[in-house]
């Protein structure tokens, strides 16, 4: 499978740019807490197996993957935007700024950065998008994979801080189980108030 997903980086290695970021993000609609995103660099030389995007793997495969992919990148940056700032910017623009704290975090600058999806406004780095990237490319699916436990770490330690929201087994996503604990208690400080169906009932309380 990862040899499947090195061509991107390959055709980037080849024409001179040895550092070739993978950026994507977790968290884009949940109805609680950050949007977290990845950047993950890696040598030619990377063989990491089973790595995929992360959507498609256990939570104990991704854990596992996330620690050799640690141990054997090059670098890698997470960037997060929280429930207050996306409430302020909308979660697209959350995410584009998560992704360039990403990228900011990483201790070189990238020679080309690999987006999953459409491309970031106004990065001055040059860039590839590539839709449904995290399914074709070895550095964004690892970058998926970071992002991805990262939030769900933050979300587990919010389901200790507020249990009875039930943030360890859901993360915050809008199952009926979760939409029904917010009806019947009403957002905690880490929903998104913008957020429909978080919106629609603030709006019925508070007659919006």
């Amino acid at each position: 499978m990862t040899d499947n997903l090195r061509k991107f980086e390959e055709k980037w290695w080849k024409n001179r740019c040895y550092f070739v970021a993978g950026v994507d993000e977790a968290g884009r609609g949940p109805l609680a807490g950050p949007v977290v995103s990845a950047a993950v660099i890696f040598s030619e030389d990377i063989r990491i197996d089973g790595i995929n995007d992360s959507k498609q793997l256990t939570p104990e495969e991704r854990e596992e993957l996330y620690h050799e992919i640690m141990e054997k990148a090059l670098a890698v940056g997470v960037g997060y935007v929280d429930n207050v700032l996306i409430d302020k910017m909308n979660i697209l623009q959350s995410t584009y700024l998560s992704m360039i704290r990403s990228l900011k975090k990483l201790p070189v600058m990238p020679d080309i950065v690999l987006v999953d999806g459409y491309p970031i406004p106004d990065l001055p780095v040059m860039q590839e998008n590539i839709i449904k990237g995290d399914a074709k490319s070895i550095s964004i699916a690892a970058a998926s994979i970071v992002a991805k436990v990262h939030r769900d770490r933050i979300m587990e330690f919010y389901g200790m801080e507020y249990p009875e929201y039930d943030f360890q087994t859901n993360k915050g996503y809008a199952t009926p189980k979760h939409v029904d604990i917010v009806i019947k208690r009403g957002p905690c400080e880490i929903h998104r108030k913008t957020f429909s169906p978080i919106r629609e009932m603030m709006n019925r309380i508070f007659g919006g």
